[in-house]
């Protein structure tokens, strides 16, 4: 009866949160002098998916706390409650799941709309393809033009069947199958999604799944896999690289999960103080995984005050207080096998490169082009459109920095990315003149309260 009451005197967080995002529209960033104090990021997007997930093909409940509650992370909550699993709201950040154990998913009463979330529909490729139904996805424009081809080749070797538009793309069929076939499979592409889809299609598959990987990915999987009971194996792979295999038919349990702060999200923060001289800020709480923290190396290698405090392990995870002293940053070159370690911070890693004395050469980019956006033609027109000099190429991006505060002045289009919306805010912080973003909708997808942190460090970001 309380509970009732309670849904009829509030509406659900999901309602909150998409009722909150549908107001938001054109941003913009002004020039501030510096920034200080101390904010605690947000709980990491990939953590969140897979703790989630996992729960669900786990026996018995999964308490989850720090949970993201962005859009894309909601989004998984309800493709699973479609599949069966019980997953409730307990408080902020806070979640439990009871789930339906491993193969033991329904199948959904109606498609699943999965918005923006590429790591959503990625994993869940895996674990629908891998019961014996029918199952349909789709997203919102953004993911719809995404690839799903590089999950859908390795997942019909194994058994299931996919229909889709041209290049694999949304809205997708699933004709999925428990009678999976074990593959081992050399990743063409480095990519955590396909290794993890893989992996979870690997769980109700009779015998051994192997991926191969000639480059490292973040091992979120491996890690949440193991700590809810899974066998999971992981060595060096003959010709180089690392090679992970799972075994089939695991009694997954449930298991209480801590989730750290965002290594991705906490980088707007980190590179906001970075480029303005005179800050002080810490980020508390942040995932410094070493396959994450690429980003982290790099701006050291700028030149960057940035001091891991506090280092501990959560579930699993090293976790560190991010303490960053603005100053001058260098142009570096930033080498092609980087990329995996910090292949959603390019954006951001930009604009620290657009404050920066000299020129930073990025390389190995191409996997940009295949994210939210083309992030790498996104990032090169915003830097444009503010008065940075820049070259693109096929895989690589130069921004030539002077030393100084960047022009600014430009109205960037965010095409649907949030990635590209937050980094060019931060952009705005440091330049001459204000910056401006066309659409602010697409952050709450993976940062709720962004504008709200970044103000509460003396940010100026609010409605144009």
């Amino acid at each position: 009866m309380l509970r009732r009451r309670r849904a009829a005197l509030a509406p659900p967080l999901e309602e909150s949160v998409l009722s909150a995002t549908a107001t938001m529209a054109k941003l913009i960033a002004r020039p501030v002098a510096r920034l200080h104090g101390r904010v605690r990021a947000p709980g990491d997007k990939s953590i969140s998916h897979r703790a989630l997930m996992f729960g669900a093909l786990a026996l018995g409940e999964t308490r989850v706390s720090g949970l993201l509650e962005g859009e894309d992370v909601l989004a998984t909550v309800a493709a699973l409650r479609a599949l069966g699993a019980e997953v409730e709201h307990q408080g902020p950040g806070l979640w439990q799941v009871r789930g339906f154990g491993v193969g033991g998913g329904r199948e959904p009463g109606n498609i699943l709309d999965l918005g923006n979330s590429g790591t959503a529909a990625r994993l869940l490729s895996g674990i629908l393809a891998s019961h014996p139904f029918t199952s349909f996805m789709t997203g919102d424009a953004s993911l719809r033009g995404r690839p799903m081809q590089r999950v859908i080749e390795p997942l019909s070797h194994m058994g299931a069947r996919f229909h889709g538009r041209e290049g694999g793309r949304m809205p997708l069929a699933i004709i999925g199958t428990d009678e999976m076939v074990p593959i081992e499979y050399r990743l063409p592409v480095a990519s955590a999604q396909v290794k993890s889809a893989i992996l979870l299609a690997g769980l109700n598959t009779a015998g051994e799944t192997t991926v191969i990987e000639p480059e490292a990915t973040r091992d979120h999987t491996e890690r949440m896999l193991r700590h809810f009971g899974a066998e999971v194996r992981v060595g060096p792979a003959e010709g180089g690289g690392k090679r992970i295999t799972v075994v089939g038919w695991p009694e997954l349990r449930g298991r209480d999960i801590v989730v750290p702060g965002d290594p991705s999200s906490a980088a707007f923060a980190v590179v906001a103080a970075a480029i303005r001289p005179g800050s002080d800020v810490t980020v508390e709480n942040v995932g410094v995984n070493p396959l994450r923290a690429g980003l982290y190396e790099t701006l050291r290698e700028m030149g960057a005050d940035i001091a891991f405090e506090n280092a501990r392990d959560v579930g699993g995870e090293p976790v560190a207080d991010l303490h960053v002293k603005g100053g001058g940053l260098k142009g570096v070159e930033v080498p092609a096998h980087r990329a995996p370690s910090m292949i959603d911070e390019y954006p951001i890693l930009a604009m620290a490169a657009a404050c920066a004395e000299g020129s930073t050469h990025m390389l190995g980019l191409a996997e940009l082009r295949a994210k939210e956006s083309d992030r790498l033609a996104s990032v090169a027109a915003g830097l444009a459109a503010n008065g940075v000099r820049h070259e693109m190429g096929a895989d690589t991006l130069v921004v030539h920095g002077t030393g100084a505060a960047p022009a600014g002045g430009g109205v960037v289009k965010a095409h649907l990315d949030h990635r590209i919306a937050m980094s060019f805010l931060v952009l705005g912080l440091a330049a001459r003149e204000p910056v401006a973003i066309d659409d602010g909708s697409p952050i709450d997808t993976s940062f709720p309260g962004f504008a709200a942190l970044i103000n509460g460090l003396g940010g100026k970001v609010g409605p144009a």
